[in-house]
């Protein structure tokens, strides 16, 4: 998911990211549907781990970010990962 990178260089991954490409609803689907899609996509990106980063680091709770869906990103919370 993009935020705007000229408000903050550490966020310049986002300019190639493969997400850029694909809507929003891709990475936020409704619930109970499927993420598989767009983990595959982020698989695929090389800003997957800044994405993933920037997720944990700032508590985003929906949508798939780095590959990880809302309930991976918190399990690596409760793990001391995140």
């Amino acid at each position: 998911m993009l935020i705007n990178t000229a408000d903050d260089p550490a966020l310049a991954w986002q300019e190639t990211a493969l997400c850029a490409q694909a809507g929003p609803e891709f990475f936020f689907p409704a619930p109970g549907s499927s993420t598989r899609e767009a983990k595959q996509l982020c698989n695929a990106c090389e800003g997957r781990v800044a994405c993933l980063e920037y997720a944990l680091a700032n508590d985003e709770r929906f949508g798939v970010w780095g590959g990880l869906s809302e309930k991976e990103r918190e399990r690596l919370r409760r793990t001391g990962r995140g």
